[in-house]
Order: C-alpha cells, then structure tokens, then sequence
C-alpha cells in the first residue's frame, strides 16, 4: 500500500512541479517579448525586476505545494540577517536533485533572486534555456582536462563570455549561485576523486571567483550547508518526498578585501588565495554536516 501511495505522490508532484514551471516561465516569456524590439535601458530595467518578481513568486508556489504534498520538513537556519538590497554570492555542497529546491525556498524572498550557474550542455532543456533567457541566468562551458590542453584558447573565451554575463548583474541586486562541488556528490565520486572531506567533494573555484571578478559590488558569500536525514538522493526519491526531512543552514561571510577587484583568469596568485579561502569555508562546512543530528 505504501510503494502505491509513494507512486501516486510521485507522479502528482512531478506534474505539480512541471505545472508550476509551465505557468511562472510561460508568464516570464510573455512578459519579455517587447525586450525583442524595445531597447529604451529604464524599461529593460523595469522588466528585468518584474520578471525576477515572477521568478520569486514561482519559488514560492513550489516550496508551499511541495510542502503540503509530502508533509516537508524543511528547517531552515540562517544565521545571519539577509537583504534583498545586497549583492552576494552563493554557493552549497550539492548531494541531491533536491538541493535547488531547498536553496531557493531557504532565502526566497530575504536575498535577491538567485542567478545560477548552469551548463551549456543543458541549453536543450526547456526550462535552463527559458531560465537563461528571461531570468538572465549565465552559462557555463564544462571543458575536460584533455579540451583544455588541446586548445588553450577555450579557457580565455570562456572567460569573457561568463563575465559578459555576470556583468548586467551589476544594475541591481543580485545573488549569483554556482555549486562549488562541480557535481552532485555520492561514494563513488567522493572515492574517484579522493577527497579531503569527509562528506564533500573538493570545490571548484572556477564560477563563483568569475562572479566575484565581474561584479565588484558583491561583499558576501551566502553558503549554505544541506543535510538529509534520508540516505536517498535520486530525483524520484525527492519526488515521493523520502527528502522530506531536511535542515539547510546559510552563513553570510564577509568576501575579504584582498580577494575583490582581481583578475581570476591572468592573475595566478588569486586564484591561489581564493582557493585557500574557499578550502577553509569547506572545511568548516564539514564539520557542520558531522555535527547535525535529526
């Protein structure tokens, strides 16, 4: 009788969530059709916070209807005073198809809406590439290893691609996300990579230090540590709601002096600090996750 009823929660909350994304980027994609032919800058402007409105508004209307159908519950510890005046950056260990869904309900509407990294191979997806286009939510190039060292010349293209985007960032506030970890975690990962962490994988400083480096008025880093009680992690296990307990807690941490205003792609020694920096973020983040208890 369960497995029928985790089922049929399933089915309805996948459709509920597709219902809710037809509905907010449908809305976003009408609204910005006069962007095609007006370029007036101030109507743009205004635009652009009417459509960041109905992206918050969409958050929303997720984080209440996937609450009422699983019974969530999501505890949200934030320990510090948030602003929707403030520009930020943000990042979060990354475990679960659930992850986006849990940053997003934890600041709606306290911090300004998150523009989020995402993979270019994912432009195929109806939802990325209307998030991208009316949301103004930047793309990101995941080049190997091998690509790099065949042709240089993508790392310095890429670069100025993703600060051209972060750019139109610096009109109003703005909360640019990036999943540091590069991937969702899981043991064979964590193995792969031999991580230094005992639950994290090593982070990755590439977009969140772009984002820095393009938006000089970013003061703060948002980190968010997520923990499930559940050991699941799929995108059906999320949706039959075995994620429903939850805890995510948000640090605000001052962004220091000596990492702002620099160059990530010419500048060796930045990356280096930053890196540094970042580590030592991660390091207290795991201790976080050891000591939480449901």
């Amino acid at each position: 009788m369960r497995t029928i009823k985790s089922f049929l929660i399933g089915i309805i909350t996948f459709i509920n969530i597709a219902i809710i994304l037809f509905i907010g980027f449908g809305t976003l994609t009408v609204i910005n059709s006069p962007r095609i032919i007006i370029k007036y800058r101030p109507f743009k402007r205004s635009l652009h916070k009417f459509s960041n409105l109905i992206g918050d508004l969409t958050v929303k209307s997720l984080a209440i209807s996937i609450q009422f159908l699983h019974q969530k519950r999501w505890e949200f510890i934030i320990e510090d005073e948030v602003s929707m005046d403030e520009w930020y950056l943000a990042t979060s260990n990354h475990a679960s198809w659930g992850d986006v869904f849990c940053v997003l309900a934890a600041t709606n509407f306290k911090a300004p809406l998150f523009k989020i990294f995402m993979k270019k191979d994912l432009w195929w997806l109806p939802p990325v590439f209307l998030a991208n286009v009316t949301l103004n939510m930047p793309f990101v190039n995941r080049h190997s290893k091998q690509q790099l060292e065949k042709n240089p010349n993508l790392r310095k293209l890429d670069y100025q691609n993703t600060i051209a985007s972060c750019k139109r960032f610096e009109r109003q506030p703005t909360t640019i996300f990036s999943f540091a970890e590069g991937t969702r975690n899981n043991p064979k990962k964590h193995a792969e990579q031999n991580s230094p962490y005992k639950n994290l994988l090593a982070p990755k400083i590439g977009g969140i230090a772009l984002g820095l480096s393009a938006v000089p008025k970013i003061d703060y880093l948002l980190d968010f540590t997520i923990v499930y009680k559940s050991k699941k992690r799929s995108f059906w296990d999320f949706c039959i709601g075995d994620l429903s307990d939850v805890k995510v807690f948000v640090k605000k941490l001052r962004i220091p002096e000596s990492l702002k205003r620099r160059d990530y792609l010419n500048d060796p020694s930045y990356r280096t600090e930053f890196r540094d920096w970042l580590d030592n973020v991660w390091v207290e983040k795991d201790k976080l996750i050891d000591s939480v208890n449901f």
